[in-house]
């Protein structure tokens, strides 16, 4: 992954200019801890804007999403960030014809952060506490859900975090698919979900139940029934 921080001159020319932060994955398929292997897209996107604007907020950004972005994204595999009219961030895959015209090998995803738009942290000057990993073993667990096709994954994931929130690290989609053996109107999305336990180890009954929740959190919030 390619990151830089840098002023970005609107049309290329010298004027207004922001302070923009932006990353790139491009090229072979990265694999991640779902042991699934793919090639960059927007989700991957999406989630290295939402780190990268943790780390400069202190804290998570609850800005609603919206689908499209600026015209160097595929129209159809973008989203832009934004706070009413004010634009936070774009992430997304790459046009065709960006990556056609600048001879990139393999499909790209990227995201461009405004950092004069993004709102001060609410607890400035307040020290961030450090990192402090946990000695227990992760836990991951992946769920299918089919749902109708006008459901957001945002939706999805908003719900099985909700689940079990005190637990539940992280929540990423690793799969979307229409088609064959989906009946129409439908579409099969599946998601990874990251346990990360605070005061010992998961029992497997633990983890079984927190599986139930988030089955049940998604179903209420979307309609949506888990694929065997």
């Amino acid at each position: 992954m390619l990151f830089e921080i840098g002023a970005q001159f609107e049309s290329g020319m010298r004027g207004p200019q922001a302070t923009v932060a932006a990353g790139v994955r491009i090229g072979e398929p990265q694999r991640s801890w779902t042991k699934f292997a793919h090639a960059p897209d927007a989700f991957d996107a999406k989630a290295d804007m939402l780190a990268a604007i943790e780390m400069a907020m202190g804290g998570a950004m609850t800005a609603p999403v919206k689908a499209g972005a600026a015209p160097w994204y595929h129209p159809g595999r973008s989203g832009t960030l934004a706070l009413g009219p004010k634009v936070l961030a774009y992430f997304g895959e790459l046009h065709p014809k960006i990556i056609a015209g600048f001879d990139l090998k393999g499909p790209a995803a990227a995201f461009e952060i405004f950092l004069d738009a993004i709102p001060e942290p609410k607890n400035k000057g307040k020290a961030r506490a450090p990192f402090a990993p946990s000695p227990f073993q992760p836990v991951e667990r992946d769920f299918a859900f089919l749902l109708d096709a006008n459901i957001s994954a945002e939706e999805v994931i908003k719900a099985a975090k909700s689940a079990e929130r005190a637990l539940i690290e992280r929540v990423d989609v690793f799969d979307l698919y229409e088609g064959q053996g989906i009946p129409e109107g439908k579409k099969s999305l599946a998601i990874a979900v990251r346990l990360q336990p605070k005061g010992g180890t998961l029992t497997d009954a633990e983890i079984d139940a927190i599986a139930q929740k988030i089955v049940a959190a998604v179903t209420k919030a979307t309609g949506g029934t888990l694929r065997g």
